[in-house]
């Protein structure tokens, strides 16, 4: 009996440590792995710039297979320590543990295949449980709803900024044409995509007064474009709080209209329930 509670023991006591935040042991494994994950993207980065590649590639592909191996023991580790590791492999971590290996071993088959491993650059997510962001997750759900609130208004204000650039595009190709680098209509509509969208290349430019008035049109009807999908989202994200405040509702005076994060009633004083009602 003694022999059988020991590995349990000990497989607890991993576990904690692996999958846990509230000791000091688990906070400083989960701060290490940072760290560490960081510094395999790092050298990952280093690996890709030619002139470091061709000083140190022994030292470099020694450094990445010896990250690799240690995110397999870790990976190995919590399959084994996990009490259903079969929830743990599918779920999001899980699969991202994986995802941040597999690469480096399919790069003895497949070439660049190992390029792949900035995707561990994923695990970094781990941050949000040691420093326990989780509490912003209402937030981030309240700004969810309210995109998929306003997910027809921002469909018909793409359709509309579309047409508006396929116009300018049009434009500037009857009045600069090939002559000044607008040599198609679709490479028209691509200069009307850069000038609206605020982020101006330069690679192609009017060169009539003509074509330039067209240019300026189009520019200042990018900032009215911009403003638009704010004032819409802004709007939707009132209406949710509206919502999520009316619909906090206190069991002992019925009172609703509650800020979200409140503990106790502001009416009464009652404690509020954990969930919204």
């Amino acid at each position: 009996m003694a022999e059988n509670e020991a590995p349990r023991s000990l497989k607890k006591s991993v576990y904690d440590v692996i999958f846990g935040t509230e000791t000091p042991a688990g906070r400083w494994f989960d701060i290490g792995l940072i760290i560490v994950i960081l510094a395999s993207v790092g050298i990952i980065a280093l690996d890709s710039v030619e002139s470091i590649h061709d000083r140190f590639p022994g030292a470099l592909y020694t450094a990445e297979w010896f990250f690799t191996a240690l995110f397999t023991l870790e990976f190995l580790t919590r399959i084994w320590c996990s009490p259903n590791p079969r929830a743990y492999i599918f779920s999001f971590y899980g699969i991202v543990d994986l995802l941040s290996i597999l690469p480096t071993y399919l790069g003895l088959i497949l070439p660049n295949a190992n390029n792949l491993v900035v995707i561990r650059i994923l695990r970094v997510l781990r941050i949000f449980r040691i420093l326990r962001l989780f509490r912003f997750i209402n937030e981030a759900n309240l700004l969810s709803r309210s995109l998929y609130a306003s997910r027809r208004k921002i469909i018909v204000f793409m359709f509309g900024v579309a047409s508006i650039i396929v116009i300018f595009g049009s434009l500037m190709y009857i009045v600069e044409g090939p002559v000044h680098g607008f040599s198609s209509l679709p490479r028209s509509i691509y200069w009307a995509i850069v000038t609206i969208s605020t982020v101006g290349y330069g690679d192609i430019t009017p060169q009539t007064s003509l074509g330039q008035a067209v240019a300026a049109l189009a520019m200042i009807t990018s900032y009215a474009i911009i403003a638009i999908p704010t004032g819409i989202i802004s709007a939707e994200m009132m209406n949710e709080h509206q919502r999520m405040k009316s619909s906090r509702r206190c069991g002992n005076c019925e009172r609703s209209g509650h800020e979200t994060d409140a503990d106790y009633c502001r009416h009464c004083g009652a404690q509020l329930p954990e969930e919204i009602i």
